[in-house]
C-alpha cells in the first residue's frame, strides 16, 4: 500500500525560476534585445529564455583569449536546434537546412543524438530570418531546448517500415501535443501580433503552467529488438510491443537520465524503469500526466537535482506510479515481454515495403560538412535534389536516406559512389559504434574536447583493435566534453567524460543493448594512459571472450568492473 505524502523539496526557488516567472510566458525582453546591434550577445536572463525558443547563445572558445587581449567582447554566436519528431525530414527541408547553414551558420550541420538538426555560428542579426526560413519549410525550433518536453525520439527502423510509420505518427502527436501554448515564439520570430487582454493561466499553459518544468524532459519510443534511441535514458520511454506484425501498445518506462556533476554523488545517471503497459491511444494521456507530476513535485530549488529521475527516486517508484494512475483515472496493465539486442544502426541498403529501399550512412560525429577529401555535404545536397522519399536522422548521429524508389535507387547509388559516401562498413565496427557530443569550441559547458578529438583517438585505438583481430567486433564507445550526457556516455561499453583539457574519466561495462550503465574505471587520465589501458583490456578480451560475448559483458564477467543497474555506484 503506497501512502507517501507527495511534496516538492523545500528551499528557495533557483534564479531560473525567477526568470521564468517574470518572463510573461517566455517573452522577457527578447524582442528588444535581438534588435540591439551594440552587442552580438544578449543578457543572461534572456539567454535562459532563448532556450525555450530552440537556441543557446555561445561563443567561439578558441578565440576567447585572443579577443580578451584585444579588449573585444567574446565571439558571440547562436546555436539553433530544430524540433524534428522522430528525426524525419523531407528532401526539401534538408535543402533548406543545408542552405541556411551555409548562408547564416558556420557552413556545417550537426545531426544530434536526439535525431535533429543543429546549426552553429549564427550571428544575432541573422537569427530572426533564419527561424522564419525554417518555419517556411514547415519546421520550427519551438521547445527544442528549455524546461519543457524536448524533441520526441523514435526508432527509424528501416527493416520494419510499417511499424516505423505508425510509431513515428505517435511521436509526432506527442511532440505537437506537448508544445508550450504561449504565443511568444510566434510574436518574437514570426511577427504575429500580440493579442490584447490577459487569458487565464490555464488557457495559456494548461500543461506546463506559468513556471514550466523544473528542468528539461525527454521522451523516446523504441521498437524492439532495436534500442537505438536508448529508451532507458529517457525521462519517459515507450517500448513498442508488436504481436503478429501489429503494434498492440507500449510498455511504459519512467525516470531515466544521463547527466551528473563531477564529484557530486547526489547526482548520477539513471536507467528508466518499466512500470506497465498501455494501448497506443493512451500514451498521450500518460505523457501529459507524467509531465504534470514532474511539474508539481520536481525540485525547483536545486537545478542539478531537478530532473524527473530525482523526483522518482525521492518520492519512490511505486508512489509515482500510484500518483500517475490516480491522475489518469485508470491503471496500467502489466508490462509485456520484449527483448532488445542492440542500440546501434544497420548500415547499407535495406529493402523496405512496397518496393522502397533505405540506405543508412555513417556520419562521423554527426557532422555534415565538406572536408578536403570528402565532399559529404555536397553529396547529400545532390541526393536531396533528386530524392523523392525522406531523410531520417538516427539517434546515433547517422543518416538514413529512406523510402528510395526502385527507379531512384540506381541514381542515388551512383551519387553515393561519386562522392565517396559509402555506407560505413569499411570503417571498423568500433568507429561505427561511436558517439561524441559537440563540446569545444562552442559548448560553454565543455571541460575537454569530444567531437574534434574522438576521431583522432579512434585512429590510435583502431591500431590496437586490428592487432587483436577485433576490427569487426562492435563495441559502443562514447565521449562527452562534460558530464551532462549529451552523447549518453553512461550507456557506452567504453566511455570518456571530459574532466579537464586532455583529461577524461574512463568508464566501462555498459550493456550493448543499452540496459546497463557503465562504471568508473580510471579517473582523470590522458591519451597515453587511455591507450595503455585499452591495449591490455582489448588484448585480454580477444583472448578470453566467450562466443558472442560483448565487451561490456566481458569486463563485468571477469571482474574488471562491477555491474551497475542504477546510478547509485556509478561514480565509484
Amino acid at each position: 500500500m503506497v501512502n507517501r505524502i507527495l511534496k516538492a523539496p523545500d528551499g528557495p526557488p533557483s534564479d531560473v525560476e525567477r526568470i521564468k516567472e517574470e518572463s510573461n510566458y517566455l517573452r522577457g525582453t527578447l524582442k528588444e534585445v535581438m534588435q540591439d546591434r551594440l552587442s552580438a550577445g544578449i543578457p543572461e536572463d534572456d539567454n535562459r529564455l532563448m532556450k525555450f525558443h530552440g537556441s543557446y547563445l555561445q561563443d567561439d572558445r578558441d578565440l576567447r583569449n585572443e579577443r580578451q587581449k584585444q579588449k573585444l567582447e567574446p565571439a558571440y554566436q547562436f546555436m539553433l536546434r530544430v524540433r524534428l519528431p522522430g528525426g524525419v525530414a523531407t528532401p526539401e527541408q534538408w535543402l533548406v537546412m543545408d542552405e541556411l547553414a551555409q548562408k547564416n551558420g558556420n557552413g556545417t550541420l550537426k545531426l544530434t543524438t536526439r535525431q535533429t538538426f543543429q546549426m552553429h555560428g549564427i550571428l544575432k542579426w541573422n537569427m530572426k530570418n533564419t527561424i522564419q526560413e525554417i518555419h517556411a519549410s514547415l519546421l520550427d525550433t519551438i521547445a527544442a531546448c528549455g524546461d519543457v518536453n524536448r524533441n520526441v525520439m523514435c526508432n527509424p527502423n528501416p527493416y520494419q517500415s510499417e511499424i516505423h510509420l505508425e510509431v513515428y505518427e505517435w511521436a509526432k502527436q506527442l511532440s505537437n501535443y506537448l508544445l508550450p501554448r504561449t504565443r511568444a515564439y510566434h510574436e518574437i520570430w514570426l511577427d504575429e501580433e500580440k493579442v490584447e487582454g490577459t487569458p487565464e493561466v490555464e488557457e495559456i499553459e494548461p500543461i506546463y503552467g506559468p513556471l514550466y518544468l523544473p528542468r528539461k524532459f525527454k521522451i523516446g519510443i523504441a521498437v524492439p529488438p532495436s534500442n537505438d534511441i536508448d529508451v532507458y535514458s529517457q525521462d519517459l520511454g515507450f517500448i513498442a510491443i508488436v504481436e503478429d506484425g501489429k503494434l498492440v501498445g507500449f510498455n511504459v518506462a519512467i525516470g531515466g537520465g544521463m547527466g551528473m556533476t563531477h564529484g557530486d554523488k547526489a547526482t548520477y545517471p539513471q536507467l528508466a524503469k518499466v512500470i506497465g503497459f498501455c494501448t497506443p491511444d493512451r500514451i498521450q494521456d500518460i505523457a501529459e500526466k507524467v509531465i504534470t507530476i514532474q511539474r508539481d513535485y520536481g525540485n525547483r530549488s536545486v537545478r542539478k537535482n531537478a530532473r524527473f529521475k530525482y523526483t522518482v527516486d525521492r518520492l519512490g517508484l511505486e508512489t509515482v506510479k500510484a500518483e500517475l494512475e490516480n491522475r489518469l483515472g485508470w491503471s496500467l496493465d502489466e508490462a509485456k515481454p520484449y527483448h532488445f539486442d542492440h542500440n546501434g544502426d544497420r548500415y547499407g541498403w535495406v529493402k523496405g515495403v512496397q518496393g522502397t529501399w533505405h540506405f543508412t550512412l555513417f556520419i562521423q560525429g554527426g557532422r555534415i560538412a565538406d572536408f578536403d577529401d570528402y565532399k559529404l555535404k555536397t553529396g547529400l545536397r545532390e541526393i536531396a535534389k533528386i530524392h523523392t522519399g525522406d531523410f531520417r536522422l538516427t539517434a546515433n548521429q547517422n543518416l538514413i536516406i529512406a523510402n528510395v524508389s526502385s527507379q531512384n535507387k540506381k541514381k542515388i547509388s551512383e551519387l553515393i559512389e561519386q562522392y565517396g559516401l559509402t555506407d560505413g562498413r569499411h570503417y571498423t565496427a568500433l568507429r561505427r559504434s561511436s558517439l561524441a557530443c559537440v563540446a569545444l569550441p562552442t559548448c560553454g559547458l565543455a571541460m575537454a574536447e569530444a567531437e574534434r578529438y574522438l576521431p583522432v583517438l579512434l585512429d590510435k585505438i583502431e591500431t590496437i583493435v586490428d592487432e587483436n583481430g577485433l576490427r569487426n567486433e562492435e563495441i559502443t564507445i562514447r565521449m562527452t566534453g562534460c558530464p551532462n550526457g549529451c552523447a549518453r556516455h553512461a550507456l557506452g561499453e567504453i566511455a570518456f567524460i571530459g574532466k579537464a583539457p586532455g583529461k577524461y574519466n574512463m568508464y566501462l561495462g555498459a550493456a550493448f543493448d543499452g540496459s546497463r550503465l557503465s562504471k568508473m574505471y580510471r579517473e582523470n587520465i590522458g591519451e597515453e594512459e587511455i591507450l595503455s589501458e585499452l591495449r591490455v583490456l582489448l588484448s585480454r578480451y580477444a583472448k578470453e571472450k566467450q562466443e558472442g560475448e560483448h565487451f561490456g559483458d566481458f569486463v563485468i564477467r571477469v571482474g574488471i568492473v562491477k555491474a551497475v543497474t542504477d546510478g547509485t555506484n556509478f561514480h565509484d
